[in-house]
């Protein structure tokens, strides 16, 4: 069983995470790119300063995530292959643009050991975001068949099996050595009053780059929930799971704040156009 999740903190995005909520969440379904000077005044309202902006930018670089690109606007940098894909998985997950019954059928991978730390550390927290879960070192199961599963493995060099199938039993019983939800539960409760005061704390005539910032907050926390939910299928659920509750109030606020975070995004990236 995964380990209890830490607890989720909406005040606080370092840079590096900040860049990627700013592509996933805007950037993506605009050009996918933006100069540099852009990203700065972007991230401001967060309160990351330029040299952290720049910092992240070159290990986003070395990552694969990003490549420099020049623009009107001066030096920029846009979406690799490898990051769209994963922004794009990301989306259908938060916003629910994937739902789906589910088939009662699970995704299961099956690998060698992987013996250095690093590439096994990177390779669980990949998995985990793809929504897999352990049941052994080198088993890990889905709900749902990641359509990125197979390209992130050939990208980390892992050898592995992959099919579809079922299980006797209970699924919930298997569900419970995978994931831990009584953990996930509490920390969407607490996800929830930490964003609930977030959103709160905003003026009914704050300016446009305080709601961005807001919003950026309550996105960048509900995001990390995709490394902790799969997003089992409700038949696999206690009864009355936060979760639906969190997700509900994410979806409303979220789109609520929407139209000025964006209003902020797009002058903010004309600025410099002649």
């Amino acid at each position: 069983m995964s380990g209890a999740p830490t607890p989720i903190k909406l005040v606080y995005v370092n840079a590096r995470a900040a860049l990627f909520d700013l592509y996933g969440d805007h950037l993506r379904i605009r050009t996918g790119r933006a100069s540099v000077a852009a990203l700065v005044r972007l991230l401001a309202p967060l309160d990351i300063a330029a040299p952290a902006v720049r910092t992240a930018i070159s290990r986003m670089v070395r990552q694969d995530w990003l490549k420099p690109v020049r623009l009107p606007q001066g030096p920029g940098y846009a979406l690799t292959p490898k990051c769209a894909r994963r922004l794009d998985e990301a989306a259908v997950r938060i916003y629910r643009t994937g739902s789906a019954l589910w088939s009662g059928h699970w995704d299961v991978v099956v690998f060698q050991p992987v013996r250095e730390r690093g590439r096994r550390e990177r390779l669980r927290a990949d998995l985990a975001f793809l929504g897999y879960a352990p049941l052994s070192e080198t088993t890990w199961i889905g709900p749902w068949p990641s359509p990125e599963l197979d390209t992130m493995l050939g990208e980390q060099g892992v050898p592995a099996d992959r099919f579809q199938c079922t299980f006797g039993g209970d699924p919930r019983e298997l569900v419970a050595r995978a994931w831990d939800l009584c953990a996930i539960a509490r920390a969407y409760e607490e996800w929830m009053e930490q964003a609930v005061d977030l959103v709160g704390a905003l003026a009914r005539d704050a300016p446009d780059d305080q709601i961005f910032a807001t919003r950026s907050r309550l996105v960048h926390g509900w995001r990390n929930f995709l490394f902790r939910d799969p997003g089992l299928p409700p038949e696999l659920l206690p009864p009355a799971w936060p979760g639906e509750k969190a997700r509900a109030y994410f979806e409303q606020e979220a789109a609520r704040l929407l139209p000025a975070a964006a209003g902020f995004v797009d002058r903010n990236l004309d600025k410099g156009v002649h």
